[in-house]
């Protein structure tokens, strides 16, 4: 039995979702994985989140809670139904097996080769079911000399080249204060999932995704490697600027708030000169290109901050949109909340949940016009659907007390 739907329904959701039929096994924690998982869920794939008995994934316990309540988990888990399975045990081997041939769609971050330990490989899987997708995501990918390392994306952020472009020029490197590499990697894995799909569509055959942390930041930062191999050049830490635009920083404004401003056409360089007042620097032989203005950056940023320093947030925003230039505010969580532009995507939705009640979190991640995604509920207590997944399994009671005592479940 499927958990009741708690969020609302909205007039759109006539047609199935795109991904209606679709049975995914996740087994993955933290927290690449897990969010691939949630991005196919909420397009109607049957998400089965299989965790630990014991060990549950550390999502829920990971930042602040609520009466006991992991808050993180609730929009990680959420549109999962949440079952523990012990797959090092033979109870526990032998149900993933058979969840295995049900499904679509297995997604794992386990250490290359634990999977293996237990029996339950790529050839054990696809025994079960050849039509199998099984997303393998780790920190290093499944060969190399890395492969066997614990990964994180902090590591991936370290390693890729993020965290050394990142910061002031004469301050550290920067780490982002959120899982960055993490959910760049569960995007591209989800893609993975999808093109691994479209394939077995045409050959009949699943296959195996092998999904490294490392690579997708890599691929997200651009043509540093291009530019270093044909080159040799080395991007350098610039704060806030930028080496192929400017003005392009972040500015206080006259009642204490930031916005930030970019420059990167330039019409809109032209448009911003003018709107500070200083339309001769539109004339300098440099201000014609991007780099050049980068390279004059002091200077532009100088009359671009003493203008705003002048002038409020909603002074300067309300300034901008007039002159057609491009400026956002810089928001903290409690703007975001209340800003007008995501309250008309509906961004930030709410989902009713049986534990703690009405919850705001971020909707699904786009639009479709025919065939909406939609949040059913939120994360799941641990263990939740256990007994009606196995059930609907075929498993009868006298199993599922049988696994329970063998402490499979």
């Amino acid at each position: 039995m499927t958990p009741p739907k708690t969020a609302p329904e909205t007039a759109t959701e006539t047609a199935p979702a795109p991904l209606t039929g679709l049975r995914v096994l996740d087994l993955a924690t933290l927290f690449a994985g897990p969010l691939a998982a949630t991005m196919l869920g909420d397009f109607g794939a049957e998400v089965i989140k299989v965790e630990h008995p014991t060990r549950p994934d550390p999502s829920r316990g990971h930042g602040p809670s609520k009466d006991g309540v992991g808050l993180w988990w609730k929009l990680l888990g959420r549109n999962k139904r949440a079952t523990t399975l012990d797959l090092s045990t033979p109870g526990g081997r032998d149900t993933l097996l058979r969840l295995a041939a049900t499904s679509d769609v297995i997604i794992e971050n386990f250490r290359p080769g634990t999977l293996e330990k237990w029996d339950l490989g790529w050839a054990e899987l696809s025994t079960a079911n050849p039509r199998l997708v099984l997303a393998r995501v780790t920190g290093f990918g499944q060969f190399g000399p890395y492969a066997r390392r614990p990964g994180f994306g902090t590591l991936a952020e370290a390693m890729s080249g993020f965290a050394a472009i990142t910061g002031e020029p004469d301050g550290p490197p920067t780490l982002p204060p959120f899982g960055l590499a993490d959910s760049i990697a569960g995007l591209a894995t989800a893609y993975a999932v999808m093109t691994a799909l479209a394939a077995r569509d045409r050959t009949g055959e699943g296959q195996v995704v092998d999904m490294a942390i490392i690579e997708p930041i890599l691929t997200v930062l651009g043509p540093q490697p291009l530019w270093y191999d044909q080159l040799g050049h080395v991007q350098p830490r610039t704060g806030n600027r930028s080496t192929n635009n400017a003005p392009r920083n972040t500015y206080r404004t006259a009642d204490d708030k930031w916005v930030a401003v970019s420059t990167s056409a330039q019409s809109i360089a032209e448009r911003l000169m003018r709107l500070v007042g200083r339309p001769e620097l539109i004339a300098e032989p440099w201000f014609a290109t991007g780099a050049e203005r980068a390279r004059h950056a002091d200077v532009l940023d100088g009359a671009v901050g003493a203008w705003i320093a002048q002038h409020t947030r909603a002074e300067v925003i309300e300034a901008f949109e007039k002159a057609e230039a491009a400026v956002a505010p810089i928001q903290d969580v409690r703007d975001v909340m209340t800003d007008p532009q995501y309250a008309a995507l509906d961004t930030l939705t709410t989902v009713d949940d049986p534990e703690l009640g009405p919850l705001r979190m971020q909707n699904v991640l786009f639009r479709l016009s025919a065939t909406p995604g939609a949040i059913h509920w939120a994360g799941r207590p641990h263990g939740a659907d256990t007994e009606a997944v196995l059930t609907e399994l075929g498993l009868t009671p006298d199993a599922i007390t049988a696994l329970r005592k063998e402490g499979a479940l």
